[in-house]
């Protein structure tokens, strides 16, 4: 797989943001939905220089939402994520400074 469309983007949650806070070096970041684990860690290494001691990956459903104020329903798109620990020698990950 191109390594430049493995990662997607951050996910931004309270949660994500306590699990990166709080010493635990663990970050969610949206992928792919073909990427795989090995492609998530090459592609951290290859792009942001940290490496990743464990890697695991969640798959999320499709689900239907009203939306508005008529009610509408309209079903979201499943999507893959993954939280990633961070090893002890490597740096905070920076998601802004991609190479």
């Amino acid at each position: 797989m191109d390594l430049t469309r493995v990662i997607v983007g951050p996910v931004v949650t309270e949660k994500s943001e306590r699990m990166k806070t709080a010493n635990k070096r663990v970050y969610t970041l949206r992928v792919d939905n073909n990427a795989t684990k090995i492609d998530v860690k090459t592609a951290l290494k290859h792009f942001y220089d940290v490496e990743a001691a464990s890697v695991r990956i969640m798959r999320t459903t499709g689900k239907v939402r009203r939306f508005g104020r008529s009610g509408v329903m309209q079903k979201r798109h499943p999507f893959k994520k993954v939280m990633v620990t961070l090893s002890a020698k490597s740096k905070a990950l920076d998601l802004t400074s991609f190479k």
